[in-house]
């Protein structure tokens, strides 16, 4: 299944998913309340998403001051992979300490109108709603101290002064979505 994508410029598809934390997450409140949202599409059982998840708790962290919420989304099946069920994502955070909203999309329809093709794939939005960066978080996976380019960092430093993001979109790195059989 090819997504249908986001552009950058568009406006992000709404979205009301319930979250490990046992409430349901609605993009338009988190709209409200941020200056910036980074929507991270994640899963459980990624080694990419294992080796960045202490770099977004990070970003959550340092952002969070400045308004700006993380949502991580799990969009992977399920039945096909059962690490990444709703009660293994529960496990996930706690034993993780994720310090943002982790929310599961069941239908995939969130992921596919986003366009996300990856575990982890960023799409960052302005308090408006628009998509403003998408792709990596940076560039390098697997080692934090070897990173050159904080693609995401810089871009919400950029949405949240007003600023051009340059670049407006790199290509995600990670293991492929897990698009229910249909």
């Amino acid at each position: 299944m090819d997504p249908i994508g986001t552009q950058i410029g568009g406006y992000a598809p709404d979205f009301e998913l319930p979250g490990t934390d046992g409430t349901v997450h609605h993009l338009a409140h988190y709209l409200e309340q941020s200056r910036a949202v980074a929507v991270v599409f994640m899963c459980n059982h990624c080694p990419y998403v294992k080796m960045y998840l202490e770099r977004l708790k990070q970003i959550q962290s340092d952002f969070n001051p400045q308004d700006l919420t993380l949502i991580g989304i799990n969009p992977n099946d399920a039945e096909q992979f059962p690490e990444d069920s709703f009660e293994k994502m529960k496990r996930f955070t706690a034993d993780n300490q994720v310090n943002f909203p982790y929310i599961r999309d069941v239908t995939q329809e969130v992921a596919y109108t986003f366009g996300a093709t990856k575990t982890p794939h960023v799409f960052l939005l302005n308090q408006q709603g628009v998509l403003c960066y998408k792709g990596a978080i940076d560039d390098n996976p697997q080692d934090s101290r070897s990173v050159k380019t904080n693609y995401l960092r810089d871009a919400i430093a950029k949405v949240l002064t007003g600023e051009t993001i340059v670049p407006t979109s790199t290509d995600p790195v990670g293991c492929s979505v897990k698009w229910r059989n249909s």
